[in-house]
């Protein structure tokens, strides 16, 4: 579950199958979105995909330190951000450096480097 730290950011409309809670991060094409209300099922609601601060769960692990401005991306599987591309999607960059021990990241949510 991701939290927002600052921002308003831009929304975009989100109809989900099945219910989404406040902080889940959701992958829609190549974008990830959060949610920042509860969405049920078969509502319209938003999701943000840029513009704030959030804090997610990161990759822990002897490799998985992160420096700021490191392109950070959602792996959905796991969900944690890591700065392994494959097929994750594009998160944001780093605010802030992560040590490979922390859990957390902080993310500029949307901001990509190209």
């Amino acid at each position: 579950m991701a939290r927002l730290l600052s921002g308003t950011g831009l929304h975009v409309d989100y109809t989900p199958g099945s219910g989404v809670d406040n902080g889940d991060l959701v992958v829609i094409g190549n974008v990830v979105g959060m949610a920042d209300a509860d969405i049920a099922a078969n509502a319209k609601g938003a999701l943000v995909i840029s513009g704030v601060r959030i804090k997610v769960p990161k990759d822990t692990g002897s490799a998985s330190a992160i420096s700021v401005g490191a392109q950070l991306y959602w792996d959905s599987g796991n969900e944690v951000a890591t700065t392994t591309a494959g097929s994750n999607k594009k998160l944001g960059v780093s605010a802030l450096a992560g040590a490979a021990a922390d859990e957390e990241v902080e993310v500029a949510l949307g901001h990509h480097i190209a």
